[in-house]
């Protein structure tokens, strides 16, 4: 029986999908670099799933874990849209897809899914959806909005080049199962942790929001399905930045957004939040250029190509942001003093 290697098989999208392929029946192999937290691998059936150490930017070390594959799911990434030394998310873009990409060639791999993301789309100053075809527009953004695009291109070549690839979009990610969690639900979180009397802040502009499990089964009807030297964009609902807050605002039973915040103010407080993180340490949950890039700004999608292709289909943003909310709280993620805040709204959950 054949086998599937998957790579970022502990981080968010990785490990639903691990989960997804066993439930198929299929025989899985996960790479994971020494000392990785299996944390998020936790309760699948005894030996489901084999487990082989190594680094995406060793070469060796993936060309051993392909051993008896015939496919590969490349999801492995850095996700940190700031990160005080940038190389942390460019060599695992560029290097990881570069050297991952040369041992499937090397073992003749039938079929390879790479996971890039909506930020390799670019974005919209109106609000209207991008496709396939929109021409990339954020060479200057974060570094990890640089890295998914180069890496995308990457991955492009070597389909060019006769290594049989598929690449696949998806959007924003939300659902259970993000441990980290990603920057993402660490948004959902903000919202749900809001301390301040003054209401969460929104601002114009939006984007789109998908369900993971949505995102894996595109990942599988790709890798069934894609035409090898394609991308398919995976998303979900359309939604302005306000509407995606009033939404979590509806199913948590939690006061909706308060006054819209300005891409001056916004990028301020960026510079303010990276200034905080370079002298205490942590993430900020906003930067200058996040803000400048896509304050006011759409990264709306039109999944049209995925739904013809590979029969994708998505659930309701509702619905989707429901179950970010319900596995927070189920899994601790929310203090006692903010969870007795929350009262669910599970209608269409």
């Amino acid at each position: 029986m054949s086998k599937v290697l998957v790579t970022g098989a502990t981080g968010f999208v990785g490990s639903r999908l691990v989960r997804a392929l066993v439930a198929r029946g299929e025989q899985v192999v996960v790479l994971a670099r020494p000392g990785s937290s299996l944390r998020a691998l936790q309760g699948l059936p005894e030996g489901s799933v084999q487990v082989k150490q190594g680094d995406i930017q060793i070469e060796h070390e993936v060309y051993r874990a392909l051993i008896g594959c015939d496919r590969l799911y490349h999801v492995a990434a850095v996700f940190k849209m700031w990160a005080p030394d940038p190389s942390e998310v460019l060599d695992a873009a560029l290097l990881g897809t570069r050297v991952t990409l040369e041992a499937a060639r090397k073992r003749g791999i039938d079929k390879i899914v790479v996971t890039s993301s909506v930020a390799a789309v670019g974005a919209n100053d109106k609000p209207e959806p991008m496709d396939e075809s929109w021409q990339f527009n954020l060479r200057d953004s974060e570094t990890y909005v640089v890295a998914k695009w180069k890496a995308e291109q990457l991955a492009l070549e070597y389909a060019a080049n006769g290594l049989p690839v598929v690449v696949v979009n998806p959007t924003g990610i939300f659902g259970p199962g993000d441990w980290k969690p990603t920057p993402s639900g660490a948004s959902v979180l903000e919202y749900l942790k809001w301390p301040w009397p003054v209401r969460f802040p929104a601002s114009d502009g939006g984007l789109n929001v998908v369900d993971v499990d949505d995102v894996v089964a595109g990942h599988m009807a790709a890798m069934d399905k894609g035409r090898v030297g394609e991308r398919y964009i995976l998303g979900g609902e359309n939604l302005t930045f306000e509407k995606l807050f009033g939404t979590l605002a509806e199913v948590a039973g939690l006061r909706g957004p308060g006054r819209k915040v300005s891409r001056g103010t916004a990028m301020l407080g960026g510079r303010l939040m990276e200034l905080g993180a370079r002298w205490f340490g942590g993430e900020p949950s906003l930067t200058y250029k996040m803000a400048r890039d896509y304050v006011g700004r759409y990264v709306w999608v039109d999944t049209a190509k995925a739904q013809r292709e590979l029969g994708y289909s998505a659930r309701a943003a509702r619905q989707t942001l429901l179950r970010s909310v319900k596995w927070y709280l189920y899994h601790g993620y929310l203090d006692e003093r903010v969870a007795q805040r929350i009262r669910l709204d599970v209608r269409g959950g």
